[in-house]
């Protein structure tokens, strides 16, 4: 079983998102590999909440080194994945790559940790069999593409179906990454 989990994200992912898994993967004794459309230098973003507003506010936040590029990701190579959110997913979704990086996860059955709008990626499979039947979170604003993948939108912030891992956002992520976390290393005890 290998010992690195690969992030896919990109320009605009919440920085709470990216950087605490990233972290947090690396104290858990695993290597974590940063993918994104190029290998480049990644620009994150903070959405936070204001009162009186009816959704988020976006600043510029930290810049973040991707290792590699999606075009030479070897999904085989990586125990899990982990999909942060922020605006990331709504254009690497469009991405060529990703949907190859994705079903292999998801057909291997390897842990897959999913946060607020990271649920965006997944239209990118053009296939909803994976999640049909499924329940997943997600932020508030994502619940229709939850329910477009034929999966239930999770009561809760945090749910765990099987090997997928969602959140709501990101005060989640400590039961995120550790649920996520629990799935990647009993795989790596089974094997």
């Amino acid at each position: 079983m290998s010992k690195k989990i690969l992030l896919v994200t990109g320009d605009a992912a919440e920085v709470l998102e990216v950087y605490y898994p990233y972290f947090r993967i690396q104290e858990e004794g695993y290597e974590a590999v940063i993918a994104a459309p190029s290998k480049k230098t990644l620009h994150t973003v903070v959405h936070d909440f204001v009162e009186g507003w009816e959704t988020y506010t976006e600043k510029p936040a930290h810049l973040l080194q991707a290792h590699i590029a999606f075009a030479d990701v070897e999904p085989s190579e990586y125990a899990g994945v982990v999909i942060p959110g922020g605006r990331a997913p709504e254009y690497i979704r469009s991405n060529e790559h990703l949907p190859r990086i994705l079903r292999h996860f998801l057909e291997e059955n390897k842990p897959v940790g999913a946060i607020c709008h990271a649920v965006q990626v997944f239209a990118s499979l053009q296939d909803t069999a994976y999640f049909e039947g499924r329940t997943m979170a997600a932020y508030n604003a994502c619940r229709l593409d939850v329910e477009r993948l034929g999966a239930r939108y999770a009561e809760g912030t945090l749910h765990v179906d099987g090997q997928l891992v969602s959140g709501h956002a990101w005060p989640d992520l400590p039961g995120f990454m550790r649920e996520f976390l629990r799935l990647v290393n009993a795989t790596h005890t089974a094997q």
